[in-house]
């Protein structure tokens, strides 16, 4: 009987950990502190060092990252409800609803058909009177085109915040997510698929706008900057010492990991040739493209559903990313109606399907994947 191939094989990636992570359990437990303690701010340090940000604010999940991130810029430049966010228009909804949760407007910005990222080209005819931010996606773990983002928002007065939950470690002309040199801030989801994953939920907001940390810190900490003195009204969105400490561990070896992901990718992308699949990126600028850190790989077709049934049939498990596009999630009926129209989302939703991808993927694992899409027939 073959081996099946998982997706993501998550206990498989943690179990490297295990003798660390029951030692930092141990650790936890007996310093009696469980929240805001030594190892959230020594995890928030490191994180912003390998992001290369100044400050590092940890929070319960990417969401709020994203959410509180905006809900702090609304209240320190005055932003009033309903102002306009560019998003991509094709995202996980996370991104679309920490928008709306902060009480502002998402306008659908076009995703270019080549690299599934915000169309910078396009982006300048979106922008109003009431736009107020970019939220550039770096979705799939490769970075959209930053230094242009950048420069339009400098041209307009635009803050950037980036949606990086797909994208630790990633890079954009030698500068990372998160970037002090982006002058905006980075949101992270640490959720237990991604590159960077804990053993339940986490985010983080990276910047180098200290008024901007301090914000968004006293926001996720019930509104109070000292204990019982409630200055805003806030939530509770914490990091916990458990999580902090498992993450510092895997962060010692996220570049590793991400470039095991770099070697698997470029077998797919030198190796596939099936005439039915469209791979992400041609193989002539397959080297530029490994700055992406290769979070998700996705392949295209018209022949989706018989392709993934054929890969499970043969014990290698695929997922789709996303099969609703944005502008027809129910949830979100309110901002858009039917004579919106989104061709390359649409498109994306309809042929995406993700390919195993990990640093625990073996290479039998990723020869099999590759014989058994090349022998795929319509």
């Amino acid at each position: 009987m073959k081996d099946k191939i998982k997706f993501l094989d998550v206990a498989a990636i943690n179990r490297r950990f295990i003798t660390t992570f029951d030692e930092e359990l141990k650790n936890v437990v007996r310093s009696g502190r469980v929240l805001l303690g030594t190892q959230t701010q020594r995890f928030e340090e490191e994180f912003a060092d390998f992001c290369h940000a100044d400050y590092c604010v940890g929070v319960a999940n990417g969401l709020d990252a994203l959410w509180l991130t905006l809900l702090s810029k609304k209240m320190l430049a005055a932003w009033e409800d309903g102002d306009e966010i560019l998003v991509p228009e094709h995202t996980f909804i996370a991104t679309v609803q920490a928008v709306v949760r902060a009480g502002l407007t998402p306008v659908l910005a076009p995703v270019s058909e080549t690299d599934y990222l915000l169309d910078v080209s396009r982006l300048s005819d979106l922008i109003s009177s009431r736009t107020r931010a970019i939220i550039p996606v770096h979705l799939y773990g490769r970075m959209a085109n930053m230094q242009a983002i950048s420069s339009i928002a400098q041209e307009y007065n635009l803050f950037v915040l980036e949606d990086a939950a797909q994208a630790h470690g990633a890079q954009y002309l030698g500068f990372s997510a998160g970037d002090r040199v982006w002058q905006g801030a980075a949101a992270f989801s640490f959720y237990p698929g991604k590159n960077l994953g804990a053993l339940g939920d986490g985010g983080a907001v990276v910047t180098s706008d200290a008024r901007l940390a301090q914000c968004i810190r006293q926001l996720a900490n019930y509104g109070s900057s000292e204990k019982y003195h409630h200055e805003l009204l806030g939530v509770n969105s914490r990091l916990d010492e458990l999580q902090a400490a498992f993450l510092r561990h895997k962060l010692r070896e996220l570049t590793q990991d991400n470039n095991k992901r770099r070697i698997i990718a470029r077998r797919y992308l030198t190796e596939l040739f099936n005439p039915y699949i469209t791979l992400p990126y041609s193989t002539m600028d397959i080297e530029q493209k490994m700055q992406s850190v290769f979070h998700i790989f996705p392949i295209f077709t018209k022949h989706r559903t018989k392709l993934q049934n054929y890969l499970k049939d043969n014990g290698i498990e695929t997922l789709v990313h996303y099969p609703i596009p944005i502008h027809k999630q129910k949830c979100l009926s309110m901002l858009w109606t039917d004579e919106n129209t989104y061709p390359v989302a649409e498109l994306l939703s309809a042929e995406e399907l993700s390919l195993p991808i990990s640093p625990v993927l073996s290479d039998n694992h990723v020869t099999t994947v590759i014989n058994t899409l090349n022998s795929f027939e319509v």
